[in-house]
């Protein structure tokens, strides 16, 4: 089993690399609409988001998923561990949607298409954050818990909230 340890290994790094670009390239996004008039600072942004998503982010992904997939195949017994491995792959979902989503919006970025403002990319930038949470919980702990998932989607939608809204005014 000592080649599964080094595949784990091997994944928590692709894991690790996907997310760091699942955490930065949201806050490119906010520096290039928030910055729209400055079109030599944009086009920088625009390379730094291209080389993140292609040359990190997406070949990570790739890595994390076959690596997932290369452990369930050496391990079967992860599908029957409980609860726990099923919300993973649920979040997991999630969190490639998220990741291609985030290829849509520099597409447009890239064109400049995207309608959407600085505010919600940072809004969408706390989205992996809740989900690496969820996933790494659900991991540690080889359990599921809805409280656990119900208090940790709830403070990120306060969190959300007050991003989109502002200071609310009494």
């Amino acid at each position: 089993m000592d080649h599964y340890k080094w595949l784990l290994a091997f994944h928590v790094i692709a894991l690790m690399s996907w997310m760091a670009m699942l955490f930065y390239l949201p806050r490119l996004f906010v520096y290039h609409v928030e910055h729209a008039e400055k079109k030599a600072f944009v086009e920088v942004v625009k390379i730094q988001e291209y080389k993140i998503y292609k040359y990190i982010g997406f070949p990570a992904f790739w890595a994390t998923l076959i690596s997932g997939l290369s452990m369930i195949l050496i391990d079967p017994q992860l599908l029957s561990s409980g609860g726990w491995i099923y919300a993973k792959f649920t979040v997991l979902i999630a969190l490639t949607l998220y990741s291609f989503s985030l290829e849509k919006y520099r597409l447009e970025l890239a064109n400049d298409t995207c309608t959407k403002s600085g505010k919600f990319f940072r809004a969408y930038n706390e989205v992996p954050t809740a989900l690496a949470i969820l996933i790494v919980g659900y991991v540690v702990t080889k359990s599921f818990s809805w409280a656990f998932t119900l208090i940790t989607l709830g403070i990120f939608a306060m969190i959300i909230d007050v991003i989109l809204d502002g200071k609310k005014k009494p």
